[in-house]
């Protein structure tokens, strides 16, 4: 058979049911949610839907006036929609790769530009990043969650994820964090003596710093988030 036929670009590309549950991978950087019920997804990365589906804007007191004020003070851009009924969903974020994590009773904070997806039974919060106002241009808040149920983040290219072990913190370039495990409590550390060999972003001489013990996630890949993107 003659290579490019129209039918072989469609067998090749086509969608597949893989029987993996609610969340399904169906190719490393779109995600296919089978939805029965309801789930919260980052606003802007639907592609494609069939099936009775409603989608709503993320409430202002949706959360309640908390995380409305942290959402304010953040200047959060990553607003959430919630999508209720059944059907298939696909939801991609600038072709950046996905990873799904079932969580069974664990936690894990996700930078809040990551963030991709999660079940409504998922008890999430935004957190604060201490002592970093002002000496980092981006990543000034992430997403604790937890409890029972999906969750999908996104990187950019393929994720290394680091083992931090007691008396031995990990350091990491905040732009290049992606999200570590709910235990951890990262603090901020500057050296300006790194500033040349640590990163390449607005802070490249501020680091992110891990102890105790737990993972965290970094991705090849610098990500600004407000301002200084001409610096890429």
């Amino acid at each position: 058979m003659e290579k490019y036929q129209m039918d072989q670009f469609v067998e090749k590309t086509k969608q597949q049911d893989k029987g993996h549950g609610l969340f399904e991978l169906e190719t490393e950087r779109i995600l296919e949610i089978n939805l029965d019920q309801q789930i919260w997804a980052k606003m802007g990365t639907m592609i494609s839907y069939r099936g009775s589906i409603k989608f709503e804007r993320e409430g202002m007191l949706e959360h309640g006036f908390g995380k409305l004020f942290k959402k304010a003070i953040t200047g959060e851009g990553a607003s959430l929609m919630k999508a209720t009924g059944r059907g298939k969903l696909y939801v991609a974020d600038q072709g950046k790769k996905i990873s799904i994590i079932h969580l069974n009773g664990e936690s894990i904070c996700i930078n809040g530009n990551d963030l991709l997806a999660f079940e409504s039974s998922i008890k999430w919060d935004i957190k604060m990043m201490r002592r970093i106002a002002g000496l980092l241009a981006g990543g000034l808040f992430n997403v604790r969650l937890e409890g029972h149920g999906m969750v999908a983040f996104t990187s950019h290219y393929e994720p290394l994820t680091l083992l931090v072990e007691k008396d031995s913190p990990v350091y990491t370039d905040p732009n290049a964090t992606v999200a570590w495990s709910g235990n951890l409590q990262p603090d901020f550390v500057t050296d300006v003596s790194l500033k040349s060999f640590f990163g390449r972003g607005s802070g490249e001489s501020v680091q992110m710093k891990f102890e105790g013990q737990g993972f965290v996630v970094v991705q090849p890949y610098e990500e600004v988030y407000f301002g200084d993107k001409e610096s890429k």
